[in-house]
């Protein structure tokens, strides 16, 4: 179980680091897109490397 919660993770990070344009245009209309996408890019690769080590240290 806390596998498929970890890979759930790893997945919402590479999306978010993969549509990261996509997602600040749609949802966060305030101005500089480019500090916003970066920002989930970041968040995102934290996300991932998080829910790759919960799935890797799960026995």
């Amino acid at each position: 179980m806390l596998k498929l919660i970890g890979m759930l993770i790893a997945c919402l990070g590479v999306i978010c680091v993969y549509d990261a344009r996509l997602i600040a245009k749609k949802y966060f209309d305030f101005g500089n897109e480019n500090e916003v996408s970066s920002g989930l890019k970041i968040l995102g690769y934290i996300f991932s490397m998080t829910g790759g080590l919960i799935v890797f240290f799960t026995i």
